[in-house]
């Protein structure tokens, strides 16, 4: 197992447990006790845990928090991966469409950079360099100016008045969280004011958000549930809160991982 793969299946296993004792994951993983110590000290710079006496804890972020791109790239691959698929199947060649910032919607440009004669609109650097590393000639991609976020998103004024002047067909938003109360959350204010002009300039809104956003609030509203034309999420979610969503957005996906 790769050291990436495993600090993703620690981390995994500190969320569902609370905490996790580096002796037990050493005898786990067959690895050293030094080897568990460094992915925990890795995840831990990053700010997926907090290190602990002999072992790791979960770490509990306020509303205002904003993990980076290379933070959130570990987290929930699979499911990632599974509503990226879901949510590439929605595009046609031709389209006019934008990509919110975000580490599933930068996990759906991938499959999208072979769509031909798309025109992207994007405030995400890393979504834009994955169309740009492709060099399609046929493809379109406008990435608005703005201040730079910790997830890599441009955001500000100059942003929010370069998408609205645009009439797109459809957003793929990422968001941050989402609750019955908040609606779709963000942990940065100016990064919601981007998301609300890029809603405004499309026609259809598709959400792309795993099990793990649900009951997260972030600091600023983007807007509320039942916006969303589309939402894309992964079988982790509890029924409850698939029996809320359905009665929310118009048409709910349920994706599996495996």
């Amino acid at each position: 197992m790769l050291a990436q793969q495993r600090q993703a299946a620690i981390l995994d296993r500190v969320r569902a447990a609370g905490g996790v004792r580096v002796s037990e994951l050493a005898s786990e993983y067959g690895v050293s006790d030094m080897t568990i110590r460094r992915d925990l000290e890795s995840l831990a710079d990053r700010g997926l845990l907090a290190k602990v006496h002999g072992g790791a804890t979960t770490v509990s972020p306020g509303s205002a928090h904003e993990p980076g791109f290379a933070a959130k790239s570990v987290r929930q691959r699979a499911e990632k991966a599974a509503m990226a698929m879901r949510a590439a199947a929605l595009v046609s060649p031709g389209d006019a469409i934008a990509l919110s910032a975000g580490t599933t919607t930068a996990g759906l440009a991938q499959r999208l950079v072979d769509v031909p004669s798309l025109t992207v609109v994007t405030n995400s650097i890393p979504v834009a360099d994955i169309f740009y590393r492709a060099g399609r000639p046929d493809q379109t991609v406008v990435l608005t100016g703005g201040t730079r976020t910790p997830s890599d998103a441009l955001v500000g004024p100059v942003a929010v008045a370069a998408i609205g002047m645009l009439h797109l067909d459809m957003l793929f938003l990422g968001v941050h969280g989402m609750s019955e109360r908040a609606g779709y959350t963000t942990p940065n204010l100016m990064e919601a004011d981007v998301n609300r002009a890029l809603i405004e300039a499309a026609e259809r809104l598709v959400v792309l958000a795993d099990h793990t956003k649900w009951g997260t609030v972030g600091i600023s509203s983007i807007v509320p549930l039942d916006r969303a034309d589309v939402l894309i999420t992964d079988e982790g979610l509890e029924e409850p809160a698939r029996t809320l969503l359905s009665e929310s957005v118009q048409d709910l996906v349920v994706v599996s991982a495996q």
